[in-house]
């Protein structure tokens, strides 16, 4: 029992080691960026992406991530909605490839730092892209 427990704690404790050195590798002008554009945001998960920083997060009862480059501009946000606020063209495009039975685990709206808006439905673990009349752009495997 006590090397159950001994194992409990350490595995605990790599994990907020771990946590603790992916926060501290996030330059201070990427901090800075996302505190002065979300400042009441008090839970935030980081993640590096292909030189990029992305905050995860939780602003007015609703996932967001926000990605931002080095020097702390701000590329893209992405903010999870309902399926009901996709598009009325996803559903269709959707319906036509899946068939009746199919079931949106996610969904998103993606602003980019030019104000383009796109959305994304998540499928059996692929992100299908819409513009915002529905129409399908893309699919990206996750």
């Amino acid at each position: 029992m006590k090397k159950l427990i001994f194992s409990g704690f350490m595995a605990t404790a790599l994990f907020f080691t771990v946590a603790v050195k992916a926060q501290s590798n996030i330059p201070d002008a990427v901090k800075a960026a996302l505190t002065k554009a979300y400042p009441t945001v008090k839970s935030i998960h980081w993640d590096e992406e292909n030189g990029n920083y992305e905050a995860g997060f939780k602003a007015n009862g609703k996932e967001m991530s926000v990605l931002l480059d080095a020097k702390g501009s701000i590329l893209e946000t992405e903010t999870a909605i309902s399926v009901k606020e996709l598009p009325s063209g996803v559903s269709s495009y959707l319906k036509s490839k899946f068939g009746e039975g199919y079931k949106i685990s996610e969904s998103a709206m993606i602003v980019k730092a030019n104000g383009h808006k796109t959305f994304e439905a998540e499928v059996k673990g692929k992100d299908y892209l819409f513009d915002t009349a529905g129409k399908f752009i893309k699919s990206v495997k996750e």
